[in-house]
């Protein structure tokens, strides 16, 4: 990507099948800021919100944009220096904001609407301490389509309540048009598998502590070090029951890697190891109740 007025990461366009969204990304960026504006994108180094940022210094240049990377204990380390590799890449600032959702209440008793207390926490902080501080004119966030349209994504409604934009669900962009784009791009992230939040391996109604985040994202660590890239360690109590994708089932559950994983999760502190026989599962814990609640209310969201 070559930015028009900065200069910076030179890259081939996006796929010509995907240039109309890009272009209407690109227009509700420029329309939020008007001509001398700044862009805030709420960054995880995810590859949405990677993407975003990318288009943003690319539509408004590298000096009008800004990525907000919140920190808390619920981000794992390695999340943390992965994006600020991908904002290099990108040529883009990022501005650490510490936020403190594990002092709300709402957000430790770990309901299914965890993320909407985060995720306020989160825009509270940047309205409170980076949009005058910066010179922001709006705030952007990676939402993209297919999320605008699950039912288990309750930051969206924080996201609507502090006016944050979402260019890339309103122009229309999938998870998969997403990764093609950041791929033309040649974004660090355009393979990197998602990546949710420490807190989102726990149980809803098993209270988030720092403790059990510092466990999840120890035995992550641990295993990742011994190849095993997409992942999740859902902590239950004792039990760490870990889910890969179901190509890599058969493979973890054999000598020599089943005696590595072991010896990884148990130094995190679990007393046993269970492998998820269903693999990876988006929204394991928050869809199902989500769903029921849904089906009980007659299709009606709330």
């Amino acid at each position: 990507m070559q930015d028009a007025q900065d200069g910076g990461t030179t890259a081939a366009p996006p796929e010509e099948a995907d240039d109309r969204q890009v272009a209407l990304v690109a227009d509700a960026l420029r329309r939020a800021v008007g001509g001398q504006g700044r862009i805030g994108i709420a960054f995880s180094g995810g590859v949405d919100s990677s993407v975003l940022l990318a288009l943003a210094a690319r539509a408004l240049g590298t000096h009008r944009t800004l990525a907000v990377l919140g920190v808390s204990p619920s981000l794992a380390d390695s999340e943390r220096r992965a994006a600020h590799e991908v904002a290099r890449v990108i040529g883009v600032p990022v501005v650490e904001v510490a936020t403190a959702e594990g002092d709300r209440p709402e957000y430790r008793s770990n309901g299914p609407d965890r993320c909407y207390h985060c995720k306020d926490e989160l825009f509270t902080r940047i309205s409170d301490e980076v949009v005058t501080a910066h010179g922001l004119t709006a705030v952007a966030y990676g939402e993209n389509a297919d999320d605008a349209r699950r039912p288990d994504r309750p930051g969206a409604r924080a996201a609507g309540e502090h006016a944050v934009l979402r260019p890339l669900a309103d122009a229309g962009m999938d998870k998969a048009a997403v990764r093609r784009v950041a791929r033309a791009l040649r974004l660090p992230s355009a393979e990197k598998p998602a990546a949710p939040c420490l807190a989102s391996r726990i149980p809803h109604f098993s209270e988030v502590s720092p403790e059990k985040l510092a466990q999840v994202e120890a035995a992550e660590a641990g295993l990742r070090r011994l190849g095993l890239a997409d992942l999740r360690v859902r902590h239950h109590g004792d039990v760490a029951r870990l889910e890969v994708p179901a190509g890599q089932i058969a493979a973890v559950a054999a000598a020599p890697l089943r005696d590595q994983v072991l010896v990884a999760v148990r130094a995190a502190g679990f007393r046993f190891v269970a492998l998820d026989l269903a693999g990876i599962q988006s929204g394991a814990f928050t869809l199902p109740l989500v769903t029921a609640t849904v089906e009980r209310d007659g299709g009606r969201t709330r």
